[in-house]
This record gives C-alpha cells, sequence and structure tokens, in this order.
C-alpha cells in the first residue's frame, strides 16, 4: 500500500492518495485545486480505481478539485456539519484567493463520529475534530499506522480559529480527545506540511499539549 502526498493549490493544500496498486484500488484525502490530472495520471499508471474521496473539511483550499472528481462517478464522503460550506460555497469567498473559483460540491455519504468505513480494501475510523471548522473530520487507517487529520493540527502547529465557525475551545478538545487518543506512533498527515506523529505532538506541540 502506497500513500502519495501531492501538495497543491494556491496554497499548497495536501492532498493524499492512499493507492493498492496489486489489488487495483485506490482512495483520495482532500482535492485541492489543480491536483486532478496528477492523481488521474497516477491511477492510469497503476491502472487502480478511484472508489472514493474522502473530505476532511469544507474549506476551500481542500475542495477545488471535488466536484470534478465527483463529475467522473467518484462518491464523496464528508460531515454532515460543513454541509453549509460544500453547498453554499460563496459563503467563502471573504477568506479565499481572490479569483479561485470554490465549486459546489454534494455529499454523497455523510460520515460522523464512530463511522467505521470499509473501502478500497482499507478499514477506515471516522473521528469528528471540530474546532477549526465545524465539520472536520480524521480518517484513521489502522492498517497503515495513518490519520489524515486535515487542518484540526500540523506539526508544531494546529489549524486556525479565527474564521466564522471555528473555536479554539473546540479545538483543544477535538486533539485532546480525537487525536492524542490515538496509539503514540501513528502518523499524522495534515492539510498542510510534513508528516508528524501522535507522540511528537504531544510531548512538542507548543499550542495542546499532550
Amino acid at each position: 500500500m502506497e500513500i502519495h502526498t501531492l501538495p497543491a493549490g494556491p496554497i499548497q493544500t495536501n492532498a493524499y492518495l492512499v493507492l493498492d496498486r496489486e489489488a487495483g484500488r485506490a482512495v483520495l484525502i482532500d482535492a485541492p485545486h489543480c491536483v486532478w490530472d496528477e492523481i488521474s495520471q497516477a491511477l492510469k499508471e497503476s491502472g487502480a480505481r478511484l472508489e472514493a474521496l474522502l473530505l476532511t473539511h469544507a474549506h476551500w483550499d481542500h475542495t477545488g478539485d471535488a466536484a470534478i472528481i465527483q463529475a467522473t462517478g467518484v462518491p464523496v464522503y464528508a460531515h454532515e456539519a460543513d454541509r453549509p460550506l460544500y453547498e453554499n460555497p460563496s459563503i467563502q469567498e471573504p477568506f479565499s484567493v481572490p479569483g479561485i473559483p470554490i465549486p459546489v460540491v454534494r455529499m454523497d455519504h455523510v460520515v460522523a463520529q464512530g463511522d467505521q468505513l470499509e473501502i478500497a480494501g482499507q478499514h477506515i475510523e471516522v473521528r469528528h475534530v471540530p474546532g477549526h471548522c465545524r465539520g472536520n473530520v480524521l480518517f484513521y487507517f489502522p492498517a497503515l499506522g495513518t490519520a489524515f487529520v486535515g487542518d484540526a493540527i500540523f506539526a508544531g502547529s494546529v489549524g486556525r480559529t479565527d474564521f466564522p465557525g471555528c473555536s479554539m475551545v473546540d479545538l483543544e478538545r477535538s486533539i485532546h480527545t480525537q487525536i492524542y487518543t490515538l496509539p503514540p506512533e501513528t502518523r499524522l498527515l495534515s492539510g498542510h506540511g510534513p508528516a508528524t506523529t501522535v507522540a511528537r505532538e504531544r510531548s512538542t506541540n507548543p499550542f495542546v499539549s499532550g
């Protein structure tokens, strides 16, 4: 199983392609602007079929190519709390890069805290981590020892809480109860920047200590 990190879009948001070449199956986490060409090429070269797009949250920089991908028949999984942002993306225009289109995204499957998904041969646990965004979720792949956390936490930092719908109180609670309770060796793949681990952030993160 391979995990490809694909930063894209005007602020280099990370998309992650989880690819099983042998089985010919794949799942994508987040879809920033202009990432689809690179993903489709990777799928073509590997012969894999993209089975799902998992969106960690609805902020514009994570969803720029979601509608394009969805139009190919790939179902989108997302949290109900972010439905207003997915369906009325113009709400985000004051906080986006001027001139960047923000497409409407349809939620094919609604995910919630504690959901257990089986996609592309992987067992995936959903954890709700609001704070940076009301509908931010993480997708934990136990077999890979990896959690895709969106913008809840970064290596040495945390997500912004100065947007509408954000809350530092909620974010701290989410990190303590949903992220720091993962196995210490769990790799955390964030929406921006490099990978880190639960153990590293619990001991060194200056914003939310363990």
